[in-house]
C-alpha cells in the first residue's frame, strides 16, 4: 500500500454531495455508484484506491480481493460490521469511519424512544388516524424518577444519559473501559451489570456488535429485571437476542421495547414488529441531513488528508499508521523497518521470537508504531503479499514470528538523548541497534560490534563481515564499483569483536554480481532499505 497515491474513489451507497465534492478539491477521481448488485460492485472496484460506503454495502472478502488497487475502506459512520475488517487488514487495506459523526442523531433518536415507550406515542397517533379516540388505553408514565440503564458510555451513550437526566431521571451504567470517575463527571452512576438488571425502569444500549455484547439482553438477563422493563435498542442489531425478547413482552416481563436495528435487515420475522408494544424503525438513527452531512464530509476530509499525506484520523485496523505521517515519527518507523530488514538478512531467519526494545524517554509511547515496521522489516522479501503497518502484526503472526516489545527510559549516553531502538532475535546473538540522526535512520551497533560513526540505513546498501587478519576489502570493493559505475557514497566500519568486524558501504546503485566480493569476507549482504 503506497500511502499518499490515492487516484480514484467509489463511494457505493447514497451520501451527501458534499463527500464527492470535497474529495475532488481534493484532487481526486470519483466515481458515485450507489445500488450496485454485488457482481457490480466487484467490477467497479478493482480499479478503485479508495472506497467510500454507509451501512447497505457489504465490504466482503470477494469484494476486497477482487480490489486490485484498494488502500481504504471509508465507512461514513460509526459501525464497521458491513467491513470485514480481518480480511481487510491482511490484504493492508485500511478501514476508518467517522465515529462522531451521527453520535447526536443516534442519541436523539434513543431520547425520543424512551419518550415514546413512556407516552405511546406511536400507538395513540395510530389509533387516532383509524377514527379512534382511546384516552384511556394509552395511559403512560412519567420519566421523572425513573431509573435508566444506559449499558455503553461512549459518546452516544453519555449523550443520552445527560439528556434524560433533564427530564429528572437517574442514570446509571455501565463501560467496561470508562471509568467510574469519567462517568461520574456527566451524572452516570457505574454499577456492575448483576446490579444493573433490577434497578432499572428503562434500559438502552450503546455498545458495538462484538462476542462479548452479542445477545446482552437475554432470557437470563431479563429474568433478573424489574417487572414491565422498557428496553431500547438504537446501536446494532442482536445486542437484544430478539427472541428472548418476544418472550419477555409475552409473559410481561418487558412492557415495552424501541427498536431501531434488527439482527437481519429488514426483518423477515415481523413477531416483534407486529407486537403491540414495540416501536420499531427502519435503522433511522444517522438518519438526519445534519449526520449525513456531517458523515460524508468528515470521512471525505480523511481519505483527502490521506491521499496528501497530511494525517489519518477514525483508523480502525491500522493505529499505526497515525503516527506515520508525523514528520517527527516517519524517520524512526524508516529505522525500525530497516533494523527488521538488517536482523532478517543477517540471522537468516523470519521466524522465532524477536524483541523490540525503545530506550529513552522520548520513545515511551512508541512501540505501538514501531513494532509493526520491524515487524514489515523481518518479512520483507518474504512469500507474503505486499506488507504494510496495517498487517504487518497479523501476518508475521501466521508466519511463525512473534514480536514483543519492552520500553527502557534509560537510553546509553551519549548519544542516546533522542532515543534508541534495539531488535534482537531470541535465542541467538543477532541484534541489531539504531538510532535517527537528524531525519536519517542510522545503525549504531550489530550483533554486539559497535560503529565508530553510526552507519546510515538507506537506499542500497552491502553489509560485509570479515576477519581483522585478513586483508582489507576496501580496494577489491572500489575496483569492483568502478567496472559497473557505481559510486561509493558512504562506508562505515565497526569496532573489533573476537577478531571479526562489520562494514556497512552505501552505494548509489544494487550491485548486480557479489562473485568476486565473496572469497574476500565471511558474509556479504545487499539491501536496499
Amino acid at each position: 500500500m503506497a500511502l499518499g497515491k490515492l487516484q480514484k474513489v467509489l463511494i457505493s451507497d447514497s451520501l451527501d454531495p458534499c463527500c464527492r465534492e470535497i474529495l475532488q478539491a481534493g484532487g481526486l477521481r470519483v466515481q458515485e455508484k450507489p445500488g450496485l448488485s454485488k457482481d457490480e460492485l466487484l467490477r467497479e472496484i478493482r480499479d478503485c484506491d479508495g472506497l467510500i460506503v454507509r451501512s447497505a454495502t457489504k465490504v466482503t472478502a470477494d469484494v476486497l480481493e477482487a480490489a486490485e488497487r484498494l488502500q481504504v475502506v471509508g465507512r461514513a459512520g460509526t459501525g464497521v460490521d458491513n467491513v470485514d475488517v480481518e480480511a481487510a487488514t491482511r490484504k493492508g487495506v485500511l478501514v476508518m469511519n467517522t465515529p462522531t459523526g451521527n453520535s447526536l442523531s443516534a442519541a436523539e433518536l434513543t431520547c425520543g424512544m424512551i419518550l415514546c415507550l413512556a407516552r405511546q406515542i406511536p400507538q395513540a397517533a395510530a389509533s387516532m388516524k383509524e377514527g379512534k379516540w382511546d384516552r384511556k388505553k394509552y395511559m403512560g408514565m412519567e420519566l421523572n424518577g425513573k431509573t435508566l440503564g444506559v449499558l455503553g458510555l461512549g459518546r452516544i451513550g453519555r449523550e443520552v444519559a445527560t439528556r434524560m437526566q433533564a427530564f429528572g431521571m437517574k442514570t446509571i451504567g455501565y463501560d467496561p473501559i470508562i471509568t467510574p470517575e469519567a462517568s461520574a463527571a456527566f451524572g452516570v452512576e457505574q454499577l456492575p451489570l448483576e446490579q444493573i438488571w433490577p434497578r432499572c425502569d428503562f434500559i438502552t444500549v450503546h455498545t458495538p456488535l462484538l462476542s462479548s455484547t452479542m445477545g446482552l439482553l437475554n432470557d437470563s438477563t431479563f429474568a433478573k429485571c424489574r417487572r414491565g422493563v422498557q428496553v431500547v435498542n438504537c446501536a446494532r442489531g442482536g445486542i437484544v437476542d430478539e427472541g428472548a425478547l418476544l418472550r419477555a413482552l409475552q409473559s410481561g416481563q418487558c412492557g415495552g421495547a424501541a427498536l431501531d436495528v434488527f439482527t437481519q435487515e429488514p426483518p423477515k420475522d415481523r413477531n416483534l414488529v407486529n407486537h403491540p408494544n414495540v416501536i420499531c424503525c427502519p435503522h433511522l438513527g444517522a438518519s438526519t441531513r445534519e449526520a449525513q452531512s456531517r458523515c460524508g464530509k468528515e470521512i471525505a476530509m480523511q481519505i483527502v488528508d490521506m491521499a496528501t499525506g497530511k494525517g489519518l484520523a477514525g483508523i480502525v485496523n491500522g493505529q499505526a499508521l497515525s503516527k506515520a505521517f508525523a514528520p517527527q515519527t516517519k524517520p524512526w518507523i524508516a529505522l525500525a523497518r530497516a533494523l527488521g530488514t538488517v536482523l532478517h538478512t543477517v540471522g537468516k531467519q523470519a521466524q522465532g521470537s524477536v524483541q523490540v526494545c525503545t530506550l529513552g524517554t522520548p520513545l515511551r509511547e512508541a512501540g505501538s508504531y514501531l513494532t509493526p515496521a520491524v515487524a514489515m522489516g523481518m518479512l520483507a522479501g518474504g512469500a507474503q503479499k505486499e506488507v504494510t503497518l496495517v498487517n504487518a502484526l497479523l501476518l508475521a503472526q501466521e508466519a511463525g514470528l512473534k514480536v514483543t516489545t519492552t520500553h527502557g527510559d534509560m537510553a546509553p549516553e551519549p548519544d542516546g538523548s533522542a532515543g534508541l531502538l534495539q531488535v534482537a532475535l531470541q535465542g541467538t546473538s543477532h541484534r541489531a541497534m539504531g538510532m535517527v540522526q537528524g531525519s536519517t535512520p542510522v545503525l549504531r551497533e550489530l550483533n554486539g560490534a559497535t560503529f565508530k560513526q553510526p552507519a546510515p540505513l538507506a537506499g542500497p546498501i552491502l553489509i560485509y563481515r570479515t576477519k581483522a587478519s585478513e586483508p582489507s576489502v576496501l580496494p577489491t570493493l572500489t575496483g569492483l564499483l568502478g567496472k559497473v559505475g557505481v559510486h561509493l557514497q558512504s562506508y562505515h566500519s565497526s569496532g573489533m569483536v573476537a577478531g571479526e568486524q562489520w562494514s556497512i558501504v552505501g552505494l548509489s546503485a544494487p550491485l548486480s554480481n557479489l562473485g568476486e566480493l565473496k572469497p574476500r569476507v565471511m558474509e556479504v549482504f545487499q539491501l536496499h532499505l
